[in-house]
């Protein structure tokens, strides 16, 4: 991807729905509600929006199109998200697009799902078929069992301990406690943390996402509409995606950031060091080591010495997952994918209330997912700016 796709291209507004830990509404409510109040907060009606691409395990046999009927759209363009946990990140840049090329003006990106804890592990249990034939039957214990391996791996390889993980799950309950729609704001401690129960060694009960319901949804439009509105306008600068990187490697110790990131930083005129914040996907801490070391904030192996010499708190040198990330709100199955997304457009606009970083005018979200037999198949990442 080049700068140029993004050129007057803007984020308009963001939406979030209350988080559920047993929802009692199906994945179509959530994707409703959330594209309502983003629609709401940009003034924008139904009938305006002529594009709309949707995340969202649990919607099928519903699509793109029967949400379109529900919200009496009438779209130009239409996406639906099969990147798991990079969906939201990746139509990013398929939004922005079409919006250059004149397929759509206004373009409603949403995601988000009904989940429960038994609805996770149903659906895990049959993602695909290489979890469902070769993982699943084999008592793995899902992608619990999978980033067990892949943690004690990068723990044997380059010394990452388990304090330097919980630092992440700790900084990241701490900014929770911000967040109104946050479904675990209870204080917690590193030891909490390292005392907590074994699921599947080494991973322990809160290196884990809590899987809940809820929905996230952002507008995408023109930069001079967006200006018109009289709304605070955040631009994308630069982005990329990879699916299937390195083929060959059964666990994943690196990703397709290291490929496209430093592409995109260069696109996006930004180097690592200016920028304010990161909104990782975290349905596990190692990968957000991995995150950090893929798109260049450390070299390769030395994420977990990273986060421990660097405040990244709310008030420090980069704070991360500023909203608490899926670790402490929870995983709304796809909706994980796009909760990154939602919480830089709130603080690059200057909407996060209480956990707001001061003076945020940069930030980096990415996106990782749809896990097959070993690993993550897909990853992606976009730079946000206010200007």
């Amino acid at each position: 991807m080049t700068s140029r796709l993004f050129d007057g291209i803007a984020i308009i507004s963001s939406g979030q729905t209350a988080y559920h830990k047993h929802p009692e509404v199906p994945a179509m409510w959530y994707l409703v509600e959330a594209t309502r109040l983003a629609l709401a907060k940009a003034n924008i009606r139904n009938s305006e929006v002529d594009g709309l691409a949707v995340s969202s395990f649990m919607l099928p046999p519903d699509n793109t199109a029967t949400l379109a009927e529900h919200m009496g759209m009438t779209l130009g363009w239409a996406f639906l998200g099969t990147f798991g946990g990079a969906s939201q990140v990746v139509a990013i840049m398929r939004a922005a697009q079409a919006i250059r090329q004149g397929e759509a003006e206004v373009i409603v990106l949403v995601a988000g799902d009904s989940y429960s804890v038994a609805a996770h592990y149903s659906l895990m249990a049959d993602f695909n078929s290489a979890m469902r034939d070769y993982v699943a039957p084999y008592g793995m214990g899902g992608t619990n069992g999978l980033f067990a391996m892949l943690e004690r791996r990068h723990s044997y390889d380059f010394g990452t301990t388990k304090a330097q993980l919980g630092k992440l799950a700790v900084v990241q309950r701490a900014n929770a406690q911000r967040n109104p729609n946050a479904l675990l704001r209870r204080p917690m401690t590193l030891e909490d943390y390292l005392g907590s129960r074994m699921i599947c060694d080494p991973i322990r009960l809160y290196d884990c996402v809590l899987p809940c319901g809820g929905g996230e949804a952002i507008v995408m439009t023109t930069a001079d509409r967006a200006r018109a509105s009289g709304r605070q306008p955040v631009f994308v600068l630069g982005g990329g995606e990879s699916s299937n990187f390195a083929p060959d490697d059964l666990l994943m110790l690196q990703g397709g950031w290291t490929e496209f990131a430093p592409r995109m930083f260069e696109d996006a005129e930004l180097g690592p060091s200016e920028v304010d914040m990161v909104q990782l996907y975290d349905d596990y801490p190692i990968m957000e080591l991995i995150q950090l070391e893929g798109l260049g904030f450390c070299e390769r192996g030395a994420g977990g010495r990273y986060v421990a010499e660097t405040d990244i708190s709310l008030h420090g040198d980069l704070p991360i997952n500023t909203g608490g990330g899926q670790l402490s709100c929870g995983q709304s199955g796809a909706g994980g994918g796009a909760i990154g997304v939602t919480e830089a457009v709130m603080q690059l606009q200057s909407e996060a209330g209480d956990r707001q970083v001061p003076d945020a005018r940069t930030a980096l979200v990415s996106g990782f997912g749809m896990v097959g037999f070993t690993k993550g198949l897909c990853q992606a990442a976009v730079l946000l700016a206010r200007r």
